[in-house]
């Protein structure tokens, strides 16, 4: 798979592209005259983007979207091949966060990130994959993390879910190379967006962070989701596999598959600064 060299005209649905990474991917290529499908859960912040899009000169369709309803997302591929006849790129980018150690954090919380970061994916690729294997074009999208590289200390059920669909893109890239269908995993580290906002948090008492701290951690020092948009385009252009992006993501991916000795010193040291212990 040589990677989609030309983006214009390309039918490209994002899931999750009422803000942050999804929104300004879906901006990307709608500036390189991709005809974006987007969805989200909220409504509002969707016909924002679309409106954003618009104004690029690009054409764009909006859906509504839970993607951990496997029922829905079954819909929203029927949707996009009823609107536009087929999908060229699938951008599998919902997601949520939840922060907090495997003692504090609830099970009720495992259970609901699971069912979005990594069935929402699941999902996103059964619905869609069958299409593009018929067509044998095409190339998937997933946004995972930094967390699914390394095992960052207090937010284990999101490390989890991410280190499960990094794995999942690993592995359907090798599979459906034979029909001509690219997989790339994008792996952010933590960058400006609303997943801190709209995540969920349990900290035990003697943490040193809190859900404002965070919050304020976020939109003071993280890196610009601009860079994952880029990284994205590059990968389905050149069909490129993991992708971390930003400076300390590929600094602690390398240091993790040179010394296990050093990374786990760091994360030990980590986990004493941000959880107290």
């Amino acid at each position: 798979m040589p990677g989609i060299k030309d983006l214009r005209n390309k039918v490209t649905v994002i899931t999750g592209a009422g803000s942050g990474i999804g929104r300004l991917t879906a901006l990307a290529f709608a500036r390189k005259g991709a005809d974006l499908v987007i969805s989200d859960l909220n409504e509002e912040r969707l016909a924002e983007v679309a409106k954003e899009i618009q104004a690029l000169g690009a054409r764009v369709l909006t859906y509504k979207l839970d993607v951990s309803k496997r029922e829905e997302m079954e819909e929203f591929a029927k949707f996009v091949i009823r609107e536009r006849g087929h999908v060229d790129i699938l951008h599998n980018n919902a997601g949520v966060s939840v922060g907090g150690t495997v003692a504090d954090s609830s099970i009720e919380n495992w259970e609901w990130i699971f069912k979005i970061n990594f069935w929402g994916v699941l999902y996103g690729i059964k619905a869609f994959l069958p299409y593009m294997i018929e067509r044998r074009y095409g190339h998937i999208v997933i946004t995972a993390s930094l967390f699914g590289l390394v095992g960052i200390p207090g937010t284990p059920a999101y490390n989890c879910t991410k280190y499960a669909v990094a794995g999942l893109g690993e592995t359907l890239r090798v599979e459906v190379r034979k029909y001509n269908i690219g997989v790339s995993t994008i792996c952010p580290s933590w960058m400006k967006t609303r997943i801190a906002v709209d995540g969920r948090m349990q900290l035990g008492t003697n943490a040193m962070v809190n859900r404002d701290n965070v919050v304020k951690a976020y939109e003071k020092y993280a890196w610009p989701p601009e860079w994952a948009a880029k990284a994205v385009i590059k990968a389905v252009r050149r069909d490129k596999s993991i992708v971390p992006v930003g400076p300390d993501a590929w600094f602690l991916w390398f240091t993790k598959r040179f010394s296990q000795t050093i990374y786990d010193a760091m994360m030990s040291l980590g986990s004493r600064i941000l959880l107290g212990k």
